[in-house]
């Protein structure tokens, strides 16, 4: 039973080759398009079911059902799941076959959430969302391998871009719709609502999406694209292990782990604690915090489309000088933010667009893009798995820390009501923005690794 499910995840066997050059062509192209949409779609759903909680997590404290502390655990459950999941399955998506992966994930976590809508219980509320956070790991790095099966070198800069901004497109949306689902049903309904979308979506994804190309009959990406003869590509293959094992001794993939772990800190605190933040801190309403949230999220549609072409088009694929320049605007958005006393609206939806767009570009080097480029391409997976592994043990810090840091410092007043003070977390924000910009600089002339 165990083996049948095994092989039924594995990737299919190579095809019998395709001989007919217009054949060829014509299967890559509706192929491609194909793949394309149904990862990019996909990842954005998949943000659709895992960011409803950010929202939901105001309500959750007004009815009294978790403390702050209690959240900052329960978020910190979901991270370290996440965390080791995202390694394990990164190893895992450069063996399997990426179409029913991405496809289980999306179901598997939508379907948790449905029941996460009928649970009050701390601790079967952290063991689902543990849960949850395990199958949500099926998500970034199977796109990424599978983003490297279908497409070039020269292509991937561009659309990594375009495929991360999937996140911005599902959290944005969640911010804006959700919020008002929560507003006018309650908050078990934001977890209802998503969770069915995504079932949904778990089907659709699973009708669209292909295998690697070989097992179609199609030559390898790097032979169709003319990056390489058939002859070199079978030269150059080293075994999978050999090439995972690369990665994982690379010393510039591990500082590029930490550099993302830093961003994480900051990204994770905003978008799991902005709302909070700006209802409590700056007394905005639960819809209009949402408001000033979401734009950080479109924005950064807009910086990871444009980061990557940017490095691709004015950089030679290269992505240390624009990530430092990113960097230095990423510090300097998130300080305003986190330092601007309330009363001044313009200045938060400011910040909050220049911080959505060079985060979301930060991410897109850091989170993937630069560990991609100087590691093989047969360990895709292996690259992402490890530096997701620091990323998301950063963002379960900032859930851990950030939880007590505000808990500790709330203040109950004369008629009961409490008064959180968000000083001392807010320094830690800033401080991780900082460390997210030099880090990178150790590894400024970092090159590819066949």
């Amino acid at each position: 039973m165990f083996r049948a499910v095994v092989n039924f995840f594995l990737t299919g066997p190579n095809g019998v080759p395709l001989t007919d050059e217009a054949e060829i062509k014509r299967r890559y192209r509706r192929s491609r398009i194909s793949v394309f949409l149904s990862i990019t779609l996909g990842y954005a759903m998949y943000y659709v079911v895992r960011q409803g909680f950010a929202v939901v997590k105001k309500p959750l404290l007004e009815a009294g059902v978790f403390d702050p502390l209690e959240i900052g655990k329960i978020g910190s459950v979901f991270f370290v799941t996440y965390m080791i999941g995202k390694c394990l399955n990164g190893f895992l998506a450069d063996r399997l076959n990426i179409k029913k992966f991405l496809a289980l994930g999306l179901l598997g976590s939508a379907t948790l959430l449905v029941l996460l809508g009928f649970c009050t219980s701390f601790y079967l509320f952290a063991v689902l969302w543990g849960l949850c956070g395990w199958f949500q790991t099926f998500g970034a790095a199977p796109c990424i391998v599978s983003l490297n099966q279908w497409f070039s070198n020269k292509e991937r800069g561009t659309l990594y871009g375009i495929w991360f901004s999937a996140h911005n497109i599902g959290t944005g949306l969640t911010y804006v719709i959700t919020a008002y689902i929560v507003s006018a049903f309650g908050w078990q309904m934001g977890f209802f609502a998503p969770g069915l979308l995504g079932i949904t979506a778990a089907v659709f994804l699973y009708l669209f999406m292909y295998d690697r190309p070989q097992v179609y009959g199609l030559p390898p990406i790097a032979v169709y694209s003319g990056e390489k003869t058939y002859e070199e590509h079978k030269a150059e293959d080293k075994p999978l292990f050999k090439a995972q094992f690369g990665v994982i001794t690379r010393p510039a993939v591990w500082i590029l782990g930490l550099s993302s772990a830093a961003c994480y800190v900051t990204r994770y605190a905003f978008e799991s604690w902005g709302v909070v933040f700006l209802t409590e801190a700056k007394g905005y309403s639960l819809m209009k915090a949402s408001a000033i949230i979401s734009i950080s999220q479109f924005a950064g549609i807009v910086g990871a489309v444009s980061c990557g072409w940017i490095s691709d088009k004015f950089f030679d694929h290269k992505r240390s000088v624009p990530c430092l320049l990113f960097g230095i605007f990423f510090v300097l958005s998130t300080g305003t933010f986190v330092y601007t006393p309330g009363g001044y609206a313009w200045i938060d939806y400011a910040s909050m667009l220049f911080f959505g767009y060079t985060v979301y570009a930060l991410v897109t080097y850091l989170g993937g893009l630069m560990a991609v480029d100087i590691c093989s391409k047969k360990a895709t997976g292996a690259a992402m798995g490890v530096i997701g592994l620091f990323s998301y043990a950063g963002a379960s810090l900032q859930e851990a820390v950030g939880g007590y840091l505000i808990n500790a410092h709330k203040v109950v007043g004369g008629d009961g009501k409490v008064i959180y003070d968000f000083t001392a977390v807010g320094n830690f924000w800033v401080i991780a923005s900082v460390f997210a910009l030099v880090l990178p600089l150790l590894v400024w002339n970092a090159k590819h690794e066949d």
